[in-house]
């Protein structure tokens, strides 16, 4: 736990230098790791990746209703799951294979690599596939069309890891070595220089952040104009990034090893295979069979139309509830002023129940007279 502290106050407090010594003309930067907020050290890494999947959200929400016929509120139900899966599962991913890896100290297990988070360590490729599983369960529950939500959030992705990436490029990681010194982007740094490196490297990060970044300018336009079947989208990007990271991994000298191989290299040549091999089958099947996209299909709309419906009884129930209050008070003021007149009403019945006492006392008045009368006569 002191390591961990130590490396949290450095983060803060000690410069960091990146050169780029060929690029334009030889390229400086120093900054500092983090930043501190009440004293808590904030890393910029993870602040990227925030940044990285609010952007992200925020395209996501921009198009998945009116280009995808999907609910934004179910979806969004559907995104914040598969996101905490994600994470989690990219922290897995990364602790199994850290722990596997023959090359990692012997005290590492998987419980003390996970339960170490200010240590660092998720692997993308864990969270795509903690992503697509949560999200297919939610997707189950909420009702929202799956392969359609795959299509739709490997744009996300795109943006998230073309901004995320540049968290390893302030922690000066997932480099690659053997860079030859006239490369335009040969890097080195004091991060680099302090693990034993001193020749210039591989930026890995920035060649993978470019990669995607162009990945989704391309996916962008074609899911606007040339999506044939759900799931079209989602099956190009597995294609696209697993082709990048085949040969960006090998330059790599950091990755997670099983054995002698390469994991991430083996996960995706296998995915960007079988990507390209459903992309083929599925598209002639649509055209066989001239299947619709969702968002052409009635069932969208139909579920669209009952959710505004929803929404709409809501709000009405909503306003009906505040204004609720007024309304009883305004009843009970009527109320009171008829209240007070069956009170008057019941005075003569009063009287009623009187009579006999004062009918008495007069027959009784009328008496003594009588006799009073006798006996003057007498």
């Amino acid at each position: 736990m002191d390591v961990l502290n130590l490396a949290a106050e450095s983060a803060v407090t000690v410069r960091n230098k990146l050169e780029f010594p060929n690029l334009f003309g030889g390229t400086e930067i120093e900054y500092y790791r983090g930043f501190e907020v009440f004293g808590v050290p904030i890393y910029w890494y993870g602040v990227l990746i925030a940044i990285g999947i609010l952007l992200a959200c925020l395209y996501v929400f921009r198009r998945i209703e009116k280009d995808f016929g999907l609910s934004k509120d179910r979806a969004f139900d559907v995104i914040f799951a598969a996101t905490i899966i994600g994470f989690v599962c990219a922290r897995i991913y990364f602790c199994v294979f850290t722990t596997l890896n023959p090359d990692s100290p012997k005290n590492y297990t998987f419980v003390t690599t996970f339960t170490e988070i200010r240590d660092g360590g998720i692997a993308i490729y864990g969270g795509i596939i903690g992503a697509v599983l949560g999200g297919f369960l939610f997707c189950k529950l909420r009702k929202v069309h799956f392969t359609t939500m795959l299509d739709v959030a490997a744009l996300g992705f795109l943006i998230g890891q073309a901004i995320g990436r540049w968290g390893n490029f302030v922690n000066q990681e997932a480099y690659g070595a053997d860079c030859p010194t006239d490369w335009i982007f040969a890097m080195k740094g004091s991060l680099i220089t302090s693990q034993g490196i001193t020749g210039v490297v591989h930026p890995c990060f920035l060649y993978e952040s470019v990669w995607c970044a162009l990945g989704f300018i391309f996916l962008h336009i074609y899911s606007k104009k040339l999506r044939t079947f759900d799931g079209e989208v989602f099956l190009l990007y597995i294609a696209w990034y697993g082709l990048e990271r085949f040969f960006v991994e090998g330059l790599r000298t950091d990755s997670l090893m099983a054995g002698n191989f390469r994991v991430s290299q083996i996960v995706a040549a296998v995915s960007c295979g079988l990507a390209l091999a459903a992309f083929v089958v599925f598209k002639i099947l649509t055209k066989k069979k001239n299947i619709p996209l969702y968002v052409n299909s009635g069932a969208s709309a139909e579920l669209l139309e009952s959710d505004r419906k929803a929404e709409e009884e809501r709000k009405s129930k909503k306003e009906a509830k505040k204004n609720q209050p007024a309304e009883s008070i305004l009843g009970e003021d009527e109320e009171d002023k008829p209240a007070e007149e069956p009170e008057k009403a019941e005075e003569p019945a009063e009287a009623v129940d009187e009579s006999p006492e004062i009918i008495g006392e007069a027959e009784e008045t009328a008496e003594e007279n009588t006799q009073a009368d006798e006996g003057k006569g007498e």
